[in-house]
């Protein structure tokens, strides 16, 4: 669809902050470069300038924000946690059409329990975290696990970014039922309340009365709307199929909120939750050829009756990595717990806002820091880890529960008789330590690229899912591709057949085209990519999401460019 192009008036800037700041209190707007910085900034990626920062206390501070906002025409960005890897809630540049108000929701947190636990509704600041802790005495879980705990995303984020998926049966993050507001082809805000919960007619009343709980049990339907992937189990154990199991552009979970990366202002979800599991095992297993781990999948997917929890891969040369420079969070985790790592990374980011002051401390100070007096502890990681370690180059780390223990230990143990390889059955201690050191291996490549900066290229992170049938799902690049790369680290949820390839690129190639050249041989192959991050700025959104974008966001007034589209108003 067409839209007339009108031409923008010029805006009151300092009225416009004025209003803002009359609004949520001079301390929550922020308009300083140094104060704005954390918000502007990717978490891994990425950046740009904006006029104002602000932080609503409430839902209806957001409302009229946003009604601030679109009488002057200008962007907003809805920002939570920050934590995305591709830039997606930040600005990239400086080449809008119109200043930027970005909103950062994470004053917001309530999390209500409804249907005794079997459900939650996720106000937009609302975390993982926060929402794991809330459930523990229900005997419930929420959809992702530590992964994404650890760094403190947020539930709504999950939604809006259809991220996650290292639960094998769970699947992305996904729901139909939402309150949102969205702004019209006419330039015109509306309120969208498509939570399934009668809270009054007016947006003031709706959106006093959710944050409030001002609702009863009668009130709360139960609509024919999905509140979680429930296809996913099955989707991933359809070994044959030619597509992925999961990725972001699947037209069959792009839904109101769902996959709406910031085109919508949500202000809460509706989500279905799950029964805790009564006991746990991990199992680690090691190979040198990656033709077992594709028909332990094989096996696994179509012949357990009971599957795994979760079952992330991780490459000899990124276990390394990991070790040496995830050694600081892994700590921090082990010793502190998850709650502790969005504080930890508030902490950096305001040591390096003040080293940037002084012209004598390097860039990235704090990792530098970190990585510093990470050298002073002593190995971390189990006694038989290393040992795998030194005799296999592919590690697997299984998590198992409840019925699949007995089911996965009888398969290891007739399976390796005869297949190269072997595997162990972790104590307690050791299976945390294994999910652990799998899952801090994402930040291995930033501190890495931050070290040794000043001797490489850019580093790139690819998230790639490929078809459910590939065989040869570890990567064998080209030579005219490999010879350009100084660091390869490769780990992903091998069930899913879903990869992260983190990569450094040698100094003096070309990072953008070799990027372009990488996408190539996935789309040669059949796969998707992303296929658990949103787009951002770092990937180029498909046909399937621009129609999707535009129907949100006819007008172009929320985080305009995303993917690679048009940052200018009505799409121009």
């Amino acid at each position: 669809m067409e839209y007339a192009v009108e031409e923008i008036r010029p805006i009151d800037t300092g009225k416009l902050i004025k209003d803002l700041k009359a609004l949520c209190g001079d301390k929550h707007v922020l308009t300083d470069k140094s104060q704005k910085l954390p918000y502007i900034k990717g978490y891994r990626y990425g950046a740009g300038e904006a006029l104002a920062m602000a932080r609503p206390g409430t839902l209806l501070e957001i409302w009229e924000i946003l009604k601030i906002c679109v009488e002057a025409e200008e962007i907003v960005i809805i920002q939570a946690a920050n934590s995305g890897l591709t830039c997606g809630a930040t600005p990239d540049g400086n080449d809008y059409d119109r200043p930027i108000v970005i909103v950062s929701t994470m004053r917001i947190d309530d999390i209500h329990i409804i249907d005794q636990g079997k459900q939650i509704i996720g106000l937009p600041g609302s975390t993982l975290f926060g929402l794991e802790n809330k459930l523990a005495s229900y005997g419930r879980e929420p959809h992702s696990v530590i992964g994404s705990t650890s760094i403190g995303a947020s539930i709504v984020g999950g939604i809006c970014n259809n991220s996650g998926g290292s639960l094998v049966k769970r699947g992305p993050a996904y729901t139909e039922l939402s309150l949102y507001a969205q702004v019209n082809e006419n330039g015109e805000l509306t309120l969208i309340n498509d939570l399934g919960i009668d809270l009054g007619n007016t947006p003031e009343e709706i959106l006093t009365n959710l944050q409030n709980e001002n609702y009863t049990p009668d009130q709360i339907k139960f609509p024919d709307k999905l509140a979680s992937d429930n296809e996913y189990e099955q989707r991933v154990r359809d070994i044959n199929a030619d597509t992925p199991a999961r990725f972001n552009a699947d037209p069959r979970r792009l839904h109101g909120a769902s996959g709406s990366a910031g085109k919508i202002a949500v202000f809460a979800v509706r989500v279905d939750t799950y029964p805790a599991a009564k006991r746990h095992k991990v199992f680690y297993v090691g190979t040198n050829n990656p033709d077992v781990l594709w028909q332990i999948r094989r096996d696994i997917l179509s012949t357990f009756k009971h599957l795994p929890t979760t079952g992330d891969y991780l490459h000899r040369d990124c276990y390394d990595a990991t070790k040496k420079y995830s050694k600081d969070n892994f700590i921090v985790i082990s010793k502190m717990g998850t709650g502790y790592i969005p504080n930890l990374f508030a902490l950096k980011r305001k040591v390096d806002l003040i080293a940037g002051k002084f012209k004598f401390l390097p860039s990235k100070f704090s990792d530098r820091l970190m990585q510093f007096l990470s050298n002073f502890w002593p190995n971390h990681l189990p006694k038989r880890m290393e040992e795998f370690r030194d005799l296999y180059e592919h590690h697997w780390v299984i998590e198992t529960s409840d019925e699949a223990i007995e089911e996965s230990r009888a398969y290891f143990t007739e399976f390796f008789k005869n297949h190269d390889g072997d595997f162990f059955e972790c104590t307690d201690k050791e299976g945390e330590k294994a999910l652990l050191h799998r899952f801090v291996a994402g930040s291995a490549i930033g501190r890495y690229h931050a070290i040794h900066q000043k001797k490489v290229g850019p580093m790139m992170s690819i998230d790639v899912a490929f078809p459910r049938n590939e065989k040869d799902w570890f990567e064998k690049l080209p030579p005219e591709i490999d010879d350009q790369l100084e660091v390869k680290l490769h780990y992903g949820h091998l069930f899913c057949h879903v990869f992260h390839q983190n990569y450094i690129v040698k100094k003096g190639a070309d990072a953008k085209a070799l990027k372009e050249e990488l996408l190539k041989t996935y789309d040669g192959r059949g796969a998707e990519y992303p296929a658990e991050h949103n787009v951002g700025h770092e990937y180029l959104a498909k046909p399937t999401l621009r129609k999707f974008y535009k129907q949100l966001d006819p007008t172009n007034a929320f985080n305009p460019g995303i993917g690679y589209t048009s940052k200018r108003k009505y799409w121009k």
